[in-house]
């Protein structure tokens, strides 16, 4: 069994791992009011290395190591329930990139243990 198949709209956001709401990372209240509004799931990746609109490169290599490194989380759903989640992004991504890309989706849930 499915919930999503065929048409759908992935929303990436870039924010800064120390990027926070609330004394809490931010990337984490995303995920929990994306979890609220019902997607067919949400992730965070940590980049290793990037840059965004202060132009200064943050790295994960040992020499520079740095403690405020690229954060990507990406979520999946039908237009409708992704436009309507938008509004929650604009009022917690203060600085950083929403994108939205169309795709083709299959959610696959979990298959009953045999006995």
């Amino acid at each position: 069994m499915t919930r999503l198949t065929g048409n759908a709209l992935r929303v990436t956001i870039f924010i800064s791992e120390n990027d926070v709401w609330h004394h809490e990372p931010l990337y984490s209240e995303i995920v929990h009011r994306a979890h609220k509004a019902g997607p067919a799931g949400a992730s965070v990746f940590r980049g290793l290395e990037g840059f965004g609109a202060s132009s200064l490169i943050h790295t994960s290599r040992l020499l520079s190591l740095s403690e405020d490194l690229p954060v990507a989380i990406v979520t999946v759903d039908t237009e409708d329930r992704v436009r309507d989640f938008l509004p929650q992004l604009n009022e917690l991504v203060e600085s950083g990139l929403v994108i939205l890309d169309g795709c083709k989706g299959i959610r696959y849930v979990g298959r009953e243990k045999k006995a």
